[in-house]
């Protein structure tokens, strides 16, 4: 099972000025979610942020900033419970059994329209982000519980200590999460040389 980015949208988790230089190998995570968000603007893959309380642990890290819309900002360490499945999803849709055909009939006759969720659009999400053992686990684990199927980058992920990601990617990965690194993620989002983009991403990985 290889990434495919017609299936992918990136979310990247509190890369926060006041939180990252907390986080052991602070530059190499920024550089790995750096890669990871140029090779999703150059394969027109989706991009999503959070905070974590930014009037307190302050916005993106400039790295990454231009590369993000306005971020969620949350207090749940958990993304999922302060909206980031809404931002996901697509509208809901009006179940046409009681849309169109209903119309025609009497107000008093018509029963209220069916309202359900349609599937993600992109279903896959790639998850990178800090810390590895609070935020990005507690928000992949409830993305797979909303049926999303899940991919975490661990090369940009971190924590504060060592021991901390490790005991994450851990139990990720025995939930089901697929582990990848941000080379992995951004030579299967090419799939070959043959991309007309190859060129391009060549020079990203290459300064990641």
């Amino acid at each position: 099972m290889l990434l495919d980015p017609d299936q992918c949208q990136l979310v990247l988790v509190d890369y926060q000025v006041k939180l990252m230089p907390a986080i052991q190998d602070e530059a190499r995570v920024i550089r790995k979610a750096r890669l990871l968000a140029q090779m999703a603007h150059l394969m027109a893959i989706p991009v999503w942020a959070t905070t974590q309380r930014a009037e307190a642990l302050g916005p993106f890290v400039p790295e990454l900033a231009a590369l993000v819309p306005a971020p969620l900002d949350k207090l749940a360490f958990n993304a999922c419970a302060d909206g980031l499945i809404d931002v996901l999803q697509p509208p809901q849709a009006t179940s046409p059994a009681q849309g169109n055909n209903a119309r025609s009939l009497p107000k008093h006759l018509r029963k209220p329209a069916a309202v359900e969720p349609l599937a993600p659009a992109r279903p896959v999400i790639v998850l990178a982000g800090v810390e590895a053992h609070v935020c990005v686990l507690q928000t992949a684990l409830d993305l797979l519980a909303n049926e999303f199927e899940v991919w975490v980058v661990s090369d940009a992920c971190g924590s504060r200590q060592t021991r901390d990601s490790d005991a994450a990617f851990d139990r990720l990965a025995g939930n089901g999460v697929e582990l990848v690194t941000a080379e992995m993620a951004a030579f299967e989002w090419l799939g070959g040389a043959d991309h007309p983009d190859f060129a391009a991403a060549l020079g990203y990985i290459k300064a990641a």
